[in-house]
Parts: structure tokens; sequence; C-alpha cells
């Protein structure tokens, strides 16, 4: 039996190693990967964010899983790869101001085989405060990637109701890869994503309520308080359920 928490940051971990050792040269220090469900956010980066009992600080990487079963892997992990950027140049470079990627973090971008650019795509703006970026074909990354995924590697668990194709303007506040780029179309897991079903309208302005205890329901206006009037319920609040 799998156990998913220790799987999916086991393998997080495992691509952090890789790109840490093949891209920066071991430089980078340690740090903790958590799953954060950003609104149209692919990552981001946020430094010394944690602290350990004994005093240590460390930096927080954090990636979308929403975006896991609608990206190539290879997109995903450039994902990371990206905001290692960013951790290598809170420690080793000058962080432009909050928000701002600058010229340093673009041309570290590039080193290491991603293309600095505000949509996404060849010819967008390589600094700026709305950043993204796309992979240079056979650059460090991509070799990088390819070696890593040789291996007995990938990344196992998706969300099975993921955002599709993201429209908005790209914008990277904080540290923070937007999810831009081109639209997502099919997802790469196939039947095992399954779209979410579109959300009910309630066009009457009433909510249905319903007694925890007994079961019973009534409609009535929003911000009412209601009290069950059954024998056994003790005038039980009904909850608002819709």
């Amino acid at each position: 039996m799998t156990e998913p928490t220790r799987e999916v940051y086991a393998e997080l971990q495992d691509a952090f190693s890789h790109f840490n050792l093949t891209l920066f040269g071991s430089t980078l220090p340690p740090c903790l990967i958590t799953l954060q469900r950003e609104r149209r956010t692919y990552g981001y980066f946020s430094s010394q964010r944690f602290v350990h009992q004994s005093g240590e600080y460390t930096d927080e990487i954090a990636m979308n899983p929403a975006y896991f079963g609608v990206r190539p892997i290879s997109a995903t992990l450039s994902t990371l790869a990206h905001e290692m950027v960013h951790q290598w140049q809170y420690h080793r470079g000058k962080p432009g101001r909050r928000g701002y990627h600058n010229k340093e973090w673009a041309q570290r971008m590039e080193a290491i085989g991603l293309m600095p650019s505000n949509t996404g795509q060849p010819g967008g703006r390589k600094v700026g405060e709305q950043m993204t970026h796309y992979i240079i074909d056979g650059g460090p990354f991509a070799r990088a990637c390819a070696q890593l995924l040789t291996l007995p590697f990938t990344l196992s668990w998706c969300d099975r109701f993921p955002p599709y194709c993201p429209t908005a303007t790209p914008t990277e506040a904080s540290g923070q890869e937007d999810a831009t780029g081109p639209a997502l179309a099919t997802p790469t897991w196939g039947a095992l994503v399954t779209p979410p079903p579109p959300a009910p309208v309630n066009r009457s302005n009433r909510l249905k309520y319903r007694c925890p205890r007994c079961g019973a329901q009534a409609w009535a206006k929003p911000g009412l308080r209601l009290l069950c009037g059954g024998e056994k319920c003790a005038a039980a609040e009904l909850e608002a359920i819709e």
C-alpha cells in the first residue's frame, strides 16, 4: 500500500537534489518543498519562511499540484528549477525589489536553460514584475531533465480536477511564477483527470437549511437563524447547505 505523502514529497526532493547538482553545482541550501494551491500560479519561492525548534531557518519552494496532470512533466519540473533560481539569487545574488525580476535573475535563468519571458513565448520581455519562462531546446535544463527522466522517476500523483486553459495576463509577484504560457489543452493523464462539473447557480436568492440531528430541511433567505422544532432536536440550529 502506497503512502501518498511520502511518495509525492520524496519525488519533489529527488528532483530538487538532481537540479541542484546538475544546474547549480550543489550550491543551494536545503529548503522545504510544499504543495500550495495559489490561484493561477504554478509555484513560488519564499525566503526563510520556516523556522526549526533549534532556531534554524529554511526557504520554501511551493508547487501547485492543481497543474501536475495537465502539463508535461518537463514543464512542471521547469517550475521547480525557476523557483530554484529565485533561491540562488536570494543566497548568492542581488534580488530586485519585491516582485521584480531583474537582469541578474534573467541571466541566471538563461544560464540554466530557461528563457525568461513575460508571455511564456519567444519575444517576451526578459525582466519585469510579470514573468514566466519557456524551456530552451537543448539547453542545460532540457538535458538535466532528460537525464532525470531516464532514471526511475515520475510524479506519481495529480489532481483529478485541475483548472483548464488560464487566459489571464501573467503576473509573478514576490517570486510567484504564474500559470501562463500556452493554453492548457488535453490533460496529459487522459481519462485519469476529470474536469470539475459546473457549479450550480442558485437563482432563487434562497438557501437550503438542514437540521444536523434529524435531517429536516427548509428553504429560507440567507443569513437567517433557524431552529428545529423536532422533539429530540433540542432546538438545534439548522445549517445552511446551499
